[in-house]
């Protein structure tokens, strides 16, 4: 595998930033390592950051390099800040520099496929927000999402009196406007994709029982079950931290619809 710090500009944005890339190498006589790269064009996922992270945190805190070897599957990890994957009220536009620019730069760099069988997208907390949200407001451009201990109730949670210190971020992203019937209100996205004729892309749900997102995760569950809209939905013993990461994007992972 090929591990890629790629530095570059983003006209959206207006600024620098950057994107940690993992690409497939087809390997022989390295130790230790199953490599594959079958094919031309790359099956992609798109892997999505929490709130207090960036690019780089998913391969310091996980081997996700390691685990994607033998899949033969490129990644990309873009760095948003604390955007919540959102053109934001006060600030940048990520959500357009998420959805549109990137894939278009990853692309005109790597041998990434735009085909939507080999494409898919997932993150942990604010980005398996981001991530749901993507992949329900694009079901043509993806098989299949992934979330980790989302934040999958954000029209309430930006209400939750528990969190105080959130209310700053949360005005610079969505201002004052009501989000619960929009497209950045992930319960109402779900329903409306359950009702439409577009092909809809797999989603797997994963949040430990003592996670404080956990409540957000039922949200979305039940939501799911409501609209009758398929979800692969685990729980078990975990809360907010690496280790419970590390292991569900392995079972996350080995869930996705590669084919061969």
């Amino acid at each position: 595998m090929a591990l890629i710090t790629c530095n570059f500009f983003s006209d959206t944005l207006g600024l620098s930033t950057s994107m940690t890339v993992i690409l497939p190498q087809q390997t022989s006589s390295q130790i230790g390592m199953n490599n594959r790269s079958s094919q031309k064009l790359h099956k992609t996922l798109y892997l999505l950051h929490g709130f207090s992270d960036d690019d780089t945190i998913w391969s310091r805190r996980t081997s996700i390099e390691r685990y994607v070897a033998e899949l033969g599957l490129a990644v990309v990890m873009p760095n948003v800040h604390q955007s919540f994957y959102t053109d934001m009220e006060y600030g940048n536009k990520y959500w357009t520099f998420l959805t549109e620019e990137l894939p278009a730069i990853a692309r005109s760099f790597f041998p990434l496929s735009d085909a939507r069988e080999d494409n898919y997208v997932a993150g942990l907390s604010m980005g398996g927000y981001g991530a749901f949200k993507w992949a329900l407001r694009h079901p043509d451009r993806f098989a299949a999402a992934g979330s980790l201990s989302g934040a999958l109730d954000m029209a309430n949670h930006i209400k939750d009196p528990a969190m105080p210190h959130m209310k700053p971020y949360f005005r610079l992203i969505y201002g004052e406007k009501e989000m619960k019937g929009t497209n950045e209100d992930l319960l109402h996205l779900v329903a409306g994709q359950a009702q439409s004729d577009l092909a809809k892309p797999s989603l797997y749900q994963c949040c430990g029982t003592e996670d404080f997102l956990y409540h957000d995760n039922i949200a979305f569950r039940d939501a799911c079950k409501e609209a009758d809209y398929p979800l692969t939905y685990v729980e078990g013993p975990g809360s907010h931290e690496w280790g419970y990461w590390d292991t569900h994007i392995q079972h996350f992972l080995q869930w996705l619809p590669l084919g061969k």
